[in-house]
């Protein structure tokens, strides 16, 4: 099959899914901003996107874009690591065009994927899984903060060991986006000298802003807690 036995065909897929969930992370961030502002519209809204027939096949979507984009990615990179072969053992000199990020792709995706891994934790599992175990006959799971966001992002980010670890994770984030934005236009067809720093410009202003305002919602509810 072209888009699995094809290296084109690989990057498209890579390209097209973290494309998708840029967007729903810069969704997802300007979301979290509301929690800033009103804490009622932001619970409005999580009661909105709780266990909800919609809600619920957006979420299985995210989760195939997620699972399809880590086995592409780990497929990648395993195909390049054999395409190297011994080369990967020679010493050479570092591109100087080539950056940080692109070569720690792998290493920050692991980042993220753990990051994301005790996100899921600390606000879907306490949330929205916990209304689709009271729908499912559980009714010994408490789900009387199951739509309340608020109180799990006072609950979480009132613990200084939380706020450095997701901190961490939003910094894999930028590095890992900066690249990622970049190589998906790029792969997409704006390749060209007119494009190129436009893109890198582009890859650069999604990430910072993506980080930023997932940023603000963490560092806003720490230093709330110690008032």
């Amino acid at each position: 099959m072209w888009l699995v036995n094809s290296s084109i065909g690989r990057k498209v897929v890579m390209s097209i899914s973290g494309a998708a969930l840029v967007f729903f992370l810069l969704f997802h961030a300007a979301m979290n901003l509301v929690a800033i502002v009103s804490v009622e519209g932001y619970n409005m809204i999580c009661e909105f996107l709780g266990a909800n027939w919609y809600a619920l096949v957006a979420t299985a979507g995210l989760a195939f874009l997620v699972v399809v984009h880590i086995l592409y990615a780990f497929y990648i990179t395993m195909q390049n690591y054999r395409a190297r072969g011994k080369e990967r053992y020679a010493v050479s000199a570092r591109q100087a065009d080539v950056e940080w990020s692109s070569k720690n792709m792998l290493a920050l995706g692991l980042i993220i994927v753990l990051g994301l891994g005790l996100h899921l934790f600390n606000f879907w599992y306490k949330m929205q899984f916990a209304e689709i175990l009271h729908m499912a006959g559980v009714e010994s799971v408490d789900i009387a903060n199951a739509t309340n966001g608020v109180y799990w992002i006072q609950e979480t980010f009132s613990c200084p060991v939380y706020v450095v670890l997701y901190l961490v994770w939003l910094g894999a984030l930028w590095f890992h986006l900066t690249h990622g934005v970049w190589s998906a236009l790029h792969t997409l067809g704006l390749n060209n000298n007119t494009w190129m720093p436009r893109v890198k410009c582009i890859s650069n202003i999604v990430s910072t802003l993506v980080v930023l305002m997932f940023a603000a919602v963490v560092v806003y509810y720490f230093v709330m807690s110690l008032i």
